[in-house]
């Protein structure tokens, strides 16, 4: 499969909110997963079926495990120190 060539113009942005949509697992864990935008790129002459212009996103997903049952639990692993888990 070929790659195929985008050129366009990179867009700053500013961060107005970021969501965490959460999921409940049939082991009855509840999962937390936020999508984080790093960059933006408008397409060079590039547009929707509604005429609006096409954007490439460049993002990472955090995830956190939260409400984890017991039995799927392990001790934590301790720092170096012994102080704090890692």
């Amino acid at each position: 499969m070929m790659a195929e060539t985008f050129s366009g113009e990179e867009v700053d942005f500013d961060v107005e909110q970021e969501f965490w949509n959460s999921y409940k697992l049939k082991d009855g864990t509840t999962l937390k997963v936020k999508l984080v935008l790093l960059r933006v790129i408008r397409a060079k002459d590039s547009y929707d079926p509604a005429g609006f212009p096409v954007y490439m996103i460049m993002s990472t997903n955090v995830v956190r495990a939260v409400d984890v049952p017991e039995g799927l639990r392990r001790k934590p692993k301790l720092s170096p120190e012994g102080a704090k888990p890692v």
